[in-house]
């Protein structure tokens, strides 16, 4: 007796008959059961016996010429109990030969193809069997092709998305988009963090998803599967947890299973891994503890070998023009996992990080850098000085990333207490306050040592703008501009403010 489970499927992309149907080289047409374009087949198998069911693993299009039909068989049940029979295995189509053996296609086959719902392909007499095996495994060959593209171009996508300065929400949305439904980021306590993509069913089907994969309140529960699929109406569901031992989950709701769906919500899983999880071998532990002792009043150089480096870089970034207006915590996360430290500080309008110094901080898109001289732990200080400064000079001529020079050598700005100095720049440049288009002007004419026409190219204005905005500083500081001794006063308040 066969086993009555029917095997899954192979996981070769299946081809839909109608497809099948349209190859004009092979001459088929369907002449009864429904005309269903979801109709699809995952392989061609060619069988004369009478009874096909312990021969198929179901999902075939089952080809005969109808050797094993008796000649009473029309005024019986033995089409009803063959065509039955395919149906109970799993067959999707039956394709009937016409020639050598029959010149038509029997009517009590066709009628019982009706009655099951079972589709009845004619093949013409020109049509061998092997033409149709081969044409359904071209069709299987160029749908496995696109769905490979289509896989390595998400991924492709993906792996873009993940460098831009808001990383978690812009793999979302490449997910989302990509999948044609919902991409969803749940915190360890189950909370949305982020989503992306058009509203799908089942969004409390979904949360309660994520919860099955990462228990809520429970970051790395024990015995918990790592990921989990369902269906509800309308929607198919997944949750993915992300591997950072955190708690994070990724849920997915797309209309339709199209192939290569599993494999794109994967690549994303590990890359909002990367992007949420620890970013350094060193432990968080480690670093608590360093943070524990500089707050007890140990001394930076006592601590360093707890974060693991001799020497150091500060790293001031700010985001760039037309990007986001202030840095989010997972922007500066993803920063943080660039650069190669997990030493991060998110204020309002710059991120630091300190970075060692066998870590050599390159430009990164979406952001502009300042980057300090290699320093001992005991100038830190001196180091994220330095590192301001590089961050006002890579602003104002618009690179994407400023060094301060190797030799770190102090300049007469450093002899200035930065509170003092802060506030004389206040009320220095206290007319232009109410002004940031007059001040950034400002602060790109003098670091381009007064070119109106470099100012221009450099803010996207025409140099008639550069030329009025710069006679309006003038008028409300009361000041020279050419002269060298108020140039310079105006870049130390300028690189203070």
């Amino acid at each position: 007796m066969p086993d009555l489970t029917i095997p899954p499927t192979p996981p070769t992309p299946p081809v839909p008959l109608a497809a099948l149907l349209a190859r004009e080289d092979l001459g088929l047409r369907q002449i009864a059961g429904p005309a269903d374009p979801d109709i699809v087949i995952h392989w061609a198998h060619t069988s004369e016996m009478p009874d096909p069911y312990p021969y198929l693993l179901g999902g075939e299009l089952l080809l005969t010429a109808g050797v094993h039909i008796p000649e009473a068989a029309g005024s019986g049940t033995y089409f009803a109990d063959y065509v039955s029979r395919i149906v109970a295995a799993g067959g999707v189509a039956l394709g009937f030969g016409v020639a050598p053996v029959h010149d038509t296609v029997p009517r009590a086959l066709v009628a019982a193809c009706d009655h099951y719902d079972l589709p009845l392909v004619e093949v013409p007499p020109r049509t061998t069997f092997s033409a149709v095996a081969r044409a359904v495994w071209q069709l299987m060959a160029q749908a496995r092709l696109a769905e490979l593209r289509r896989v390595t171009e998400a991924q492709q996508s993906l792996a873009a998305a993940a460098s831009r300065p808001d990383p978690v929400p812009s793999v979302l949305r490449q997910l989302a988009r990509r999948v044609g439904g919902r991409a969803v980021l749940y915190g360890p306590d189950g909370t949305e963090i982020a989503a992306a993509g058009r509203g799908a069913p089942g969004a409390d089907a979904l949360a309660a998803l994520a919860r099955v994969v990462r228990p809520a309140g429970t970051p790395a529960a024990a015995g918990a599967p790592t990921s989990a699929t369902d269906t509800v109406p309308g929607a198919r569901l997944a949750a993915y947890a992300l591997g950072t031992g955190q708690g994070f989950v990724l849920g997915v709701a797309a209309p339709d299973h199209a192939p290569g769906d599993h494999t794109i919500a994967s690549v994303a899983a590990v890359l909002l891994s990367l992007l949420t999880g620890e970013h350094q071998s060193r432990t968080g532990a480690n670093r608590s503890s360093a943070l524990v002792r500089l707050l007890l009043g140990t001394a930076p150089q006592d601590v360093a070998a707890l974060l693991g480096g001799e020497r150091w870089t500060v790293v001031h970034a700010a985001p760039e023009p037309g990007t986001a207006p202030s840095p989010d915590p997972v922007a500066a996360s993803a920063l943080g996992t660039a650069l190669g430290s997990a030493l991060i500080d998110l204020a309002p309008d710059v991120v630091r990080v300190l970075v060692p110094a066998d870590r050599e901080p390159e430009p990164q898109p979406g952001w502009t850098l300042g980057v300090s001289a290699s320093v001992a732990p005991r100038d830190w200080p001196a180091a994220d000085t330095q590192a301001a400064r590089a961050l006002a000079r890579a602003r104002a001529t618009r690179a994407p990333l400023v060094r301060q020079g190797a030799d770190g050598r102090p300049g007469l700005a450093g002899l200035v207490p930065h509170g003092e100095a802060e506030a004389h720049a206040r009320a220095l440049l206290a007319p232009l306050a109410g002004s940031p288009a007059l001040t950034e002007t400002l602060r790109t004419w003098l670091s381009l040592h007064g070119s109106w026409d470099r100012t221009a190219v450099a803010l996207a204005v025409h140099r008639n703008t550069v030329r009025q905005r710069i006679a309006r500083c003038a008028a409300l500081l009361d000041a020279d501009l050419d002269d060298p001794d108020v140039r310079m006063e105006l870049w130390f308040g300028l690189r203070h403010l």
